[in-house]
Order: C-alpha cells, then structure tokens, then sequence
C-alpha cells in the first residue's frame, strides 16, 4: 500500500477548504482515529472562517503521521486526495447558503446540531433523475369532438361492467376498419376515470400494420415503465410474470388498441381482477372467450346519426342547404365514420365548395386504382381517401406519400424535417395540416421529450403507400427510408457522444450530411433515445433487410448508452445480432469486434453465459489474429486497435466466467486482460479490469488480495472521471473491509453509506439497491438482525419486482433473519 505524504496532503487541504462537502467528507473520515490533537487540528481546520485553507501544514503532517500507523487511513486518505484531484472546482452560486459560527460558510447540505456522531453522510444534490417517480399513467388519447351518438354501444359496455364487479372485465369491440372501434374505446374509459384511480393505459398493438405486429415484449416493456420500472426481463415469460405482479392490486383500465389476434392479448392482461382490458379489432378474437371475454360487434352509423356527424364536420348550414347531397355522400361512405371524417374534412376546408361536388367524386371514385388496397368491404373509405388525397397541394401529397413508407411506427417533426428535406417549422405545419384533413392521428406531444407525435391510420397508411408506389420512383423511395435511418444514426451517435463518449470510437457513414440532434444535453439525450425505442428497432431491422449493412451494425453500436443506462435486453441483444450479421457482411473488423464484445456484455447480464463465452471468443481471436497481421505489416495504428479489443474480449470472458462461478478460469483471464490493457496505457480498461479482480477475490473470499485492486481501482476510475464505476469500486471496498474486518464495521459501514450517496447522486437505483442489500449483509454478519432487516427492506423496495431473481434472494434473506 502506498503511503500519502504531508505535502500531497498539504495540497489536498488546500483545494478541499473551498468545497465544503469534502471537509466533512474528511472530518467524518478521521473521526475513528483516537487522537485528541487531531481532532482539534480538524475542528479548527473546519471553523476556520477567511482563515480556511492558509494554514495547514500542521493538519497535514498530523494526518500523514497517523496515516503511517493506520493502512485503512493511509487507503481512505489516498482515496480522498484522488477524488479533490479529479473533482471540477464547485461552481458559485445557485445552491443554498448556510451560515455557521461567524465567517465560515458552507454550501450545499447542512446538518445542524449540538453533537454529530457516526451516521450522517452527506450527499452532492442529485442530477434530474432520468426516470421520473411514478405517476398515475393517463395515457387514453382524447376523443375526437365530432364522437356521436352510439349510446346503445356505450349502455351494452356498462351493463358488462357492472355485471363482473368481483372479476376482471375482457371487452372485445370488433368491426370493419374504419368503424370507430377505437374512438368508441376511449369515450366508454374516459367517461369512467374515477373508476380506475390506478391509472388508465393505451397500447397500439398494430395489428394490421405493413410492418407486421408489435412484439409482445416490446409492448409489455412500455406498459411497466408507465409504472416506473425500468430494470424489465429478458424473457417474454418473466415479463408477463412481472405484469402481472405488478398490476395484481391495481384499479387500472387497459385499452389493446388494433389486435390482431387473440395470441396477443394474453401475455399483456393485467393480474388484478379489478382490472378492465378493453380490445378493439377488425376479427372477432372469439379465442379470448377462454379468458372470459364478452363481445360486442360494432357496425356502421345509422343514415341519421351519418349525417349528424357530416354536418358537425362541415357545418350544420351547409347540410340543410344541401340535404340530397349530404345524404349521397353518407351513403356513398357507407356510414363508416373513418371515411364520412375524411371527406367532411376537405369540405370544411373549401367552405364554397357545393356538397354536391364531393358527392359526385365519392360515387365515381377511382376504384380500378385502388382495388390492390381493397379488404372486405371498405371500398367507401378508399373512395373517401382518394378523393381527400387528390385535393392535397403536392407539397402535402409528397409528404403522405414519403412518410407512409418510413419503417416507424410514430412520426415525429424533426423526422419530416429530414426526410422532407424541410425546417422544423414547415414539418410542424406539414403535420398539422395532414392531421387537419383526418389522414394524420395527432398523438399529443411525448411526456418525455415534448416532440409532437402523429400516426396513420394503418388503412390512411396503406392508401399513402399505395399512392407511393403509382407515383414515386423506386429511387425517391429508397432515399425517404435511407433519410429516416441517417437521422437516427446521427441523434443517436450524438447522445453516444454526450453519454458515454469513451465508446464513441467507430466510423460513421451518412448519405447525406446529417442535422442537428432532436435534443439538448445528456439528459435530454437519454430521454429521446428512451421515447425512440421502438423507432430506433424498427429502422435498425429496416437497414438491414435493405442491405445497408454498415449503417445497420453503425446503428446497433450507437445503441450502446441506451443498454448500458437503461438495459433493454431484449432490445440490446437482438440489435447485436442483427448487427454482427451486417457487420460481417460489410466486412468491418471494427464494427465485428464491438458487435461481439457489446453484444456479449448482453448476453452474460441475462444468464447466457455460454452464448456470451462463444461471442467474447470470437472477438478474441479476430483481434489476435489481427495483431499478428499487423505486426507482420508495421502498422502500428492499427496493431494498437487490436491489442485493446483482445483486451476487451479477454475481459468479457473473465466476466462470463465470473458470473458463471468459475472463479479460478475468470481470474486468469482478468489477469490477462490486465497486463494487456496496462501494458497499452488503457488506463480505465486497466481500472475495470482491476475491480473485476477485486470482486472475483471478494467471491472467492480472499480480502487481501481483493482490496489493492479495488484501491486502485477506485482512484483509476476517478481519474478517468468514471463516476458510476468508481462508486462501484467504492461498494466493494464496503465489502471488503466488512468481510475482513468482522466487528469492527465502522470503516466498512462508512464506505457503503458513501458509495450509497454516489449512486443516489447519479440516479443509479439498481446500484442503490445492492449496496443496501451489502449494509444488511455487514448487519446480519454481526448479529444485528434489526438492522438487517431494515437495510434488506429498504433493498427490496428499490430493486421492487423488476428483477426476479434479485427479489427472490432478499425476500429469502429476509425470511431466514431470527
């Protein structure tokens, strides 16, 4: 163990009297160590006022003097004198002010009190947490203001509501597209709010899309974040579990909004049996009369309440002006209220425009254009659409028709922008005028990212991409998809660059120039990748199909701060696997080796130690056998890009082997990878690698040989300004004194309570968990049941129901505690 000596002490002090929380850090530190002197010299060095930071050569040499008899305060002061080192100097002003005594001043946290023992720990104020503490989800889109009637629908939907007051309600709403399904959906669960205090949720599960159907783990990922849980399973199974769990006591209503079949619905029925799914369809899902689902089939409107709902579309006046006409176009919509919509709606925009002109256009039609489009009998609609579609200016015209081709299920401006090759002004006027005429939804803007969000309607976009085929080239539709994949690989390399920039290392390859990103700053950057998650799949699988392979395995690695910080498995795994491919097929080395090393961080972190060995493999003998090529060649850059992936595979299969309980084989790859990395100067490589180790000889049970390494670990990382992992550097020191030094558990107590801190600082609540469950291990360790318990409860609570296997272990130490 190094020693600290006086000077680089002196010099520490010095920095530190600026920042108050490090003072305390340091008084709570030397508070064990039995000396009065000491603590004198540090209570005078803490009140010391202007005199703060002038004179402390005799703290210094009292603290390295005590230092040179205490290795666990030689270790913490080393520590301590890394962390001024790194630390940015505080910025002035914006943060609270506290006068204590006469001069001194402190800002930031306060404690204030006659006597202060052990147990406070101060914390720096935590950045914006980048998800939000969970709030009543209201996430029904409102109901359209030209709803009417259908009071016999609504009446048959509470008599089923009020029949299953003891069980879980299943309403299955089946009819035509374009019928009203969905709309009739929301207007039955809003005007029922109170009765679902839990919450009221809305899922798309596209059913009829191009594009084929929602994935069913997409789908139950997005309904538990609505809850606040952010760490969801892998498996499809363990998801739907969790779902269950977690809606088990809930008053919630659900609404499954275009199924396809009844296979769909099953994995997403809540547990609770006060709970109401709602289900639309055009099939009948006669299947969930299993599950015991009622049914209602929803036909068209009534000739009268047809013409009620033109006439709130076009103005009553004109109506009873035109009462023949009006009657024409109603029955030539054939009183589906997707098309009565559409044609009212370009009325309402020309208010001189004869009724009768429209009436005429809708019973001539262009039927023989659009019979590749037909499906049962909604040859009304397409009327209506091609008649809507023919009065658009060919600014809007070219718009419908290119967004309709774009692998996404939501549009966006600042997507029009790009692929229109337009200002984000003239896209929000684009949208605006599209959803105006009915063949746009308007989502409202997303929660997150305050981006406005609109649809089609999957028959609005199949009669766009119809309307795509007849009139753009096969080259204008190429470069529309290929200008929707350049914006998300451009946004999401810059929030790669903003959140975790040591990753950002690869070549980027754009059609075009690429604009500015749709956010601002780190956190702005993670919320935008959280809300684009579907989006980002859909254009990476897009890419691929294409054979646009660089961009689809460049995608994939710029995906890397969404799995890293938020661990979508499923999300993460199947991007790597589509990326290898693309990657191979592009033949990028580059792009093979990050593939297979991301990827396999993947697969271990859901169990799949063999896959994931396999992956690191790969990736270790692509590198070693590049280093081989180009030290034959003398190329030195290039050599150097190879060492540093075999040491990344070298550590990832120390890793697997780590999680997969061989300790001795995981150990000697660490090793390995350590002398690799420290041998190129990949200080932070090294610096992992070396906390790797120290939790390998923690698991093992050898503390002697753990605690250098996560020393040195924890200064590294500091250095590298790697908070999130220095902070887990500083848990497993906790731990390691903890285990070594039995009873006497202050010191190891103080370094979790600090660790603790760390997370809460940078929102990390997976971590937050573990290190209380480790405070409740230490407790239970010295007998101290209570305490244990309380720490194991308060584990528990964090790591709540995401993670099974995580709540299986503290609810079995919880039952085992005296």
């Amino acid at each position: 163990m190094d020693q600290v000596t006086a000077v680089e002490l002196r010099a520490a002090l010095t920095s530190a009297a600026r920042r108050p929380e490090e003072r305390w850090s340091l008084a709570r530190l030397v508070r064990p160590v039995p000396s009065a002197a000491l603590d004198a010299a540090v209570r005078d060095w803490l009140g010391g006022g202007s005199r703060v930071g002038e004179d402390v050569a005799g703290l210094a040499e009292l603290l390295a003097q005590e230092a040179a008899s205490r290795p666990w305060l030689a270790e913490e002061l080393l520590l301590w004198r890394a962390r001024i080192a790194t630390d940015p100097e505080p910025v002035s002003g914006g943060g609270a002010t506290n006068t204590v005594g006469t001069s001194a001043r402190i800002t930031g946290p306060v404690v204030q009190a006659r006597d202060v023992t052990g147990g406070i720990h101060f914390h720096p104020a935590p950045e914006p947490a980048v998800v939000v503490p969970p709030t009543v989800p209201r996430q029904l889109p409102p109901v359209p203001g030209h709803f009417i009637n259908r009071q016999d629908e609504l009446a048959a939907l509470d008599r089923l509501l009020s029949s299953h007051r003891d069980s879980p309600v299943i309403a299955v709403i089946s009819g035509p597209a374009g019928v009203g399904k969905t709309t009739l959906a929301r207007r039955w669960l809003l005007g029922r709010a109170e009765s679902f205090p839990d919450g009221q949720l809305y899922v798309d599960l596209r059913g009829h899309s191009p594009d084929g159907p929602a994935r069913p783990g997409e789908l139950l990922t997005e309904l538990l974040r609505s809850f606040g849980h952010e760490r969801i399973p892998a498996e499809l199974n363990e998801q739907a579990a969790l779902w269950r769990s977690v809606t088990a006591d809930a008053r919630i209503a659900l609404l499954l909004d275009n199924v396809f079949s009844a296979a769909q619905v099953r994995p997403l029925l809540p547990g609770s049996r006060s709970a109401l799914t709602a289900v639309t369809s055009r099939n009948r899902l006669t299947m969930l009369g299993l599950d015991g689902a009622a049914f209602l089939q929803l036909g068209v409107l009534g000739t009268t309440d047809a013409v009620e709902l033109l006439a709130r579309r076009v103005g009553a006046d004109r109506v009873r002006r035109e009462p023949e006409a009006a009657l024409a176009m109603v029955e030539a919509c054939a009183g589906l209220p997707l098309a009565v919509c559409v044609a009212g709606a370009r009325l309402a925009a020309r208010p001189r425009q004869p009724l009768a002109v429209m009436a005429r256009a809708l019973n001539g039609g262009e039927e023989g254009a659009l019979n590749a489009l037909r499906v049962g009998g909604e040859s009304a609609v397409r009327a209506a659409l091609q008649e809507s579609y023919r009065l658009l200016v060919p600014e809007l015209a070219a718009g419908y028709r290119r967004l309709s081709v774009l692998p996404v299920p939501v549009i966006t401006p600042p997507v029009v922008a790009a692929v229109c090759q337009v200002s984000l002004d003239e896209a929000d006027r684009l949208l605006d005028e599209l959803a105006e005429v009915n063949l746009l939804e308007d989502l409202g803007p997303d929660q997150r990212t305050g981006l406005g969000r609109y649809r089609f309607h999957d028959l609005l976009r199949a009669h766009a991409r119809e309307r795509a085929a007849a009139e753009e080239s096969v080259e204008g539709v190429e470069r529309a998809v290929r200008s929707v994949v350049d914006f998300y690989l451009s946004a999401a390399t810059a929030a790669e660059g903003l959140l975790t920039p040591s990753h950002l290392t690869l070549r980027r390859d754009y059609a075009r120039p690429p604009g500015p990103p749709p956010f601002a700053g780190a956190t702005g950057a993670l919320c935008w990748l959280d809300a684009e998650r579907a989006a980002l799949m859909g254009v990476l699988r897009a890419a691929a199909e294409r054979g646009w392979h660089a961009a689809a395995w460049q995608l994939a690695d710029a995906l890397w701060p969404l799995a890293i910080r938020l661990r979508p498995y499923d999300l993460w795994i199947e991007a790597h696997e589509i990326g290898l491919m693309a990657a191979r097929r592009d033949g990028d080395r580059d792009g093979i080796s990050r593939m297979l090393t991301s990827g396999g961080v993947g697969l271990y972190s859901v169990g799949r130690y063999e896959e994931a060995a396999s992956w690191f493999q790969q990736a270790l003998d692509a590198a070693e056998e590049g280093v081989a090529r180009f030290t034959a060649r003398g190329e030195e850059e290039g050599l150097a890009a190879a060492r540093r992936g075999a040491g990344q595979a070298l550590h990832g299969l120390g890793q697997t082997s780590r999680l997969a309980g061989r300790l001795t084989e995981a150990r000697a790859y660490f090793g390995r990878a350590l002398a690799l990395r420290e041998d190129i100067g990949h200080r932070r490589g090294a610096a992992l690698t070396r906390l790797a180790l120290g939790d390998t000889a923690l698991a093992a049970g050898r503390f002697d040989e753990a605690l250098p390494h996560l020393v040195e670990a924890r200064e590294g990382l500091l250095a590298e300004r790697d908070v999130h992992d220095a902070a887990r550097a500083l848990a497993y020191l906790g731990r390691a004194h903890a285990l070594r030094d039995g009873v006497r558990h202050e010191h190891a107590e103080r370094q979790l309570l600090d660790a603790l801190g760390e997370f809460e600082a940078i929102g990390s609540v997976p971590w937050q968990a573990r290190v209380l469950e480790l405070l409740g291990q230490g407790a239970e360790e010295r007998g101290d049941t209570e305490r244990a318990r309380d720490w194991y409860e308060q584990s528990l609570a964090r790591y709540g129901p995401v993670n099974r296997s995580d709540r299986q272990r503290l609810e079995e130490r919880l039952r085992t505690l005296p």
